[in-house]
């Protein structure tokens, strides 16, 4: 199985700054891209960015210039540092990871669960 253990989140004031992590742990061949996602309460989960092993990037217009997506290999890790935070960067924050398991499988989605992010006005 494959686990994704996010942390970072947390309230902070419009304007500021919060990094998240997340880290893959269990029994898998490799990881093809990671990612963060968010829903905010009565929406859809949205892709925010990803990253993939080889380092390319992709970001959603509403947050290029202000977040930026990191990858460790080494740690099967993720980093999402978000700066100058918006009251409606609000929601909670969701790692995936696509993953192959075993040489015999195909690659699947991946999931932690969820580190909330408020940011006050």
């Amino acid at each position: 199985q494959v686990h994704l253990v996010e942390s970072g989140g947390g309230l902070v004031q419009a304007g500021g700054s919060l990094r998240l992590s997340c880290a893959a742990s269990g029994s898998f061949l490799t990881i093809t891209s990671m990612g963060w996602y968010r829903q905010a309460p009565g929406k859809q989960r949205e892709l925010v960015a990803s990253i993939t092993r080889g380092g390319m990037t992709n970001y959603v217009d509403f947050v290029k210039g202000r977040f930026a997506i990191s990858g460790d290999n080494a740690k099967d890790s993720v980093y999402l540092q978000m700066n100058s935070l918006k009251p409606e960067d609000s929601a909670v924050y969701y790692c995936n990871a696509r993953v192959r398991v075993n040489i015999d499988s195909s690659f699947g989605d991946y999931w932690g669960q969820g580190t909330q992010v408020l940011v006050s006005s």
